[in-house]
């Protein structure tokens, strides 16, 4: 299969490298840095060995070349190795370091060398419509999502209904990071119905009949093992009360669709809304990280029920950005973007939606989502887009 390219781009010097299992880092590495000494501590040879003595790392990188790259795929799993960078790389031997990882928990723990800064962050995520090209279909990505393990497999539908267990056998059981797999497996379940919703810790408790306080920490588990995130309240000069609770989201709508249970009494709109949601906000992050910019992604919501599901803010202005999964637009499906138009006079405002034509309705411009997400690409920026 051709390797299809990607936006994340090489630092000119040492650098982290995070992301979700599967999301093609290794793949990424091999092809960027294709003589380089790789450690891969997924296997448990590798792990046991430097587990053991991480000192060991000394001695096969003083036989590479000055000016060589090693490469250290899941450093998380021992920690340990980066004390041993840090000392390689303030000895002045001039080799230029890549070290992955797709879980965040323990290198959040204090006393976690990070290399004092002399190795830049690089985050990988799914595929975004750019990088799959022609190859970007948007029922198809809605339904299997768009992470690349699954995008290139010969049954992607089984990859995806793996996916989920390969994380709760391989990362929560393995390393012991939630005592009770069965009560996480239900959390996972019950948490996909918070999907581009607001949160609410305590419904989600109840759903899984466990404690407050376990489910934030399996909250926490997630977001540390990159499979979730939270996305916070837009606040700055507020008017209007606004919510406190942040919304929560799946890394990619498929592995939220591969978790969110459906049956007979589940209308369609609930899941084919949160999905598209999701693809929008998992293709914004992806466009944020690539472009290496400062803007933050936020959504807006007021204790009166106007809301916008995204809001970018930062060095290229305020954007209010509004998805519905409808082909036609309804004077009230412009409600929250008018409201926000009125608390942000300054702010330009887009709704994303499942027709074919772009328009403008009361000072909204209206695009197709297909379109948006296939133009959506780190050299562009949304001015490009809106045009």
């Amino acid at each position: 299969m051709t390797t299809l390219p990607r936006f994340v781009t090489v630092p000119a010097g040492s650098f982290f490298l995070f992301g979700p299992r599967g999301t093609g880092k290794t793949t990424w590495l091999r092809e960027r840095f294709p003589d380089a000494l790789v450690l891969d501590l997924l296997r448990p040879e590798e792990f046991r060995r430097f587990a053991a003595r991480p000192e060991r790392l000394r001695e096969l990188v003083r036989a590479v070349p000055r000016g060589g790259t090693v490469v250290v795929d899941e450093i998380q799993r021992v920690p340990e190795l980066l004390n041993v960078v840090h000392e390689l790389m303030e000895s002045g031997e001039r080799r230029r370091f890549v070290l992955t990882g797709s879980s965040a928990r323990k290198l959040r723990r204090g006393g976690v060398n990070l290399l004092a800064g002399r190795a830049v962050m690089r985050t990988m995520h799914p595929f975004m419509a750019g990088e799959l090209g022609s190859g970007f279909n948007l029922t198809t990505a809605l339904t299997l999502g768009t992470v690349p393990t699954v995008v290139s497999s010969d049954d992607p539908a089984s990859a995806l209904a793996a996916y989920a267990a390969l994380y709760v056998e391989q990362e929560v059981r393995a390393e012991g990071l939630a005592r009770n797999v069965g009560s996480f497996s239900r959390f996972l379940e019950a948490a996909a119905f918070s999907h581009a919703a607001t949160l609410n810790v305590s419904a989600v408790a109840r759903e899984c009949e466990t404690s407050r306080s376990t489910v934030s920490g399996y909250l926490e588990l997630l977001e540390d093992l990159l499979l979730a995130f939270r996305l916070p309240v837009f606040t700055r000069r507020a008017r209007r009360r606004v919510v406190s609770h942040p919304r929560f989201f799946y890394f990619d709508c498929g592995v939220f669709r591969s978790l969110r249970p459906a049956g007979p009494l589940d209308r369609p709109e609930e899941i084919a809304g949160p999905a598209l949601e999701g693809l929008v906000a998992q293709h914004l992050r992806a466009w944020l990280a690539y472009s290496r910019t400062r803007d933050r992604l936020y959504y807006w919501r007021t204790r009166g029920g106007a809301e916008v599901d995204f809001v970018l803010y930062g060095t290229s202005g305020i954007w209010g950005i509004d998805v519905m999964n409808a082909d036609r637009i309804r004077p009230a499906d412009l409600r929250g973007l008018r409201a926000f138009g009125t608390e942000y006079p300054e702010a330009r405002r887009m709704l994303l939606y499942r027709g074919n034509r772009a328009l403008e309705r009361r000072g909204v411009l209206c695009l197709p989502v297909d379109e948006f997400l296939r133009n959506l690409a780190p050299a562009r920026g949304l001015e490009t887009i809106a045009g």
